[in-house]
């Protein structure tokens, strides 16, 4: 994997949005038709180490310490954890496939919806008391956390976000065919959101994750119980 400096050439694509630094030049096959190529994905606290592949798949190495929290129960807030967004409008769905290894307390991985450092969700898996959870932290202004034992295989599970008139719908998924629910929240709202994949190992460094199947499309709009 190659290293992100600011020496390295940077894709500038529009504006940058909520003050990200724009995506590094990945190195890409000509042939790559995939997301992560996009010019006007931006890295919030890029990784040391990460790459964008031939297939197009993210792959990317944590570094130590990296976290996304706000306050509550631990009194601190954190902003450090690595996350790759991609604008949206006021309503769309996203989904992509994440795959693992999580090995130490709170090693997580998944997909973020964000609007500033103070609105924001982040769901996946995260490794809590020796056990993958299926875990989700919604905040605005401070953070909640859910957590529930998931029953797929957490080293392959896909993660689905649906935001539409300040309402958030998460689903997953163990095969990227069946999409059960997971959490209903009100979300802010807001004209435009950063979607992506997220990182983080608060104990410690070195975790490889890998994101494919990254599609963002307008909301799907299905009933709350239709699992497709």
């Amino acid at each position: 994997m190659h290293e992100s400096k600011l020496s390295r050439r940077t894709v500038l694509g529009s504006a940058v949005a909520l003050g990200m630094p724009a995506i590094a030049g990945a190195t890409i096959g000509p042939e790559t038709e995939s997301i992560f190529s996009r010019k006007d994905g931006r890295w919030l606290n890029a990784p040391r180490n990460w790459q964008v592949g031939a297939a197009g798949d993210l792959t990317l190495i944590t570094d130590r310490a990296t976290d996304f929290w706000r306050e509550t129960h631990y009194g601190f807030t954190r902003d450090s954890g690595h996350f790759l967004g991609f604008p949206t409008g006021d309503a769309f769905t996203a989904q992509l496939r994440i795959r693992g290894n999580y090995a130490q307390l709170y090693d997580q991985a998944g997909i973020m919806v964000r609007i500033d450092e103070r609105r924001w969700v982040k769901a996946g898996i995260e490794l809590s008391d020796g056990r993958a959870m299926l875990s989700s932290v919604l905040t605005d202004g401070r953070s909640d956390w859910a957590t529930g034992l998931y029953a797929g295989n957490a080293g392959d599970f896909w993660m689905r976000a649906t935001v539409a008139k300040g309402v958030l719908r998460l689903q997953v998924s163990a095969d990227g065919k069946t999409w059960p629910l997971v959490r209903l929240a009100p979300f802010p709202v807001a004209a435009r959101y950063q979607v992506g994949p997220i990182a983080c190992t608060p104990e410690r460094e070195g975790l490889e994750v890998r994101f494919s199947d990254f599609r963002i499309t307008a909301p799907l709009g299905k009933d709350l119980h239709d699992l497709s």
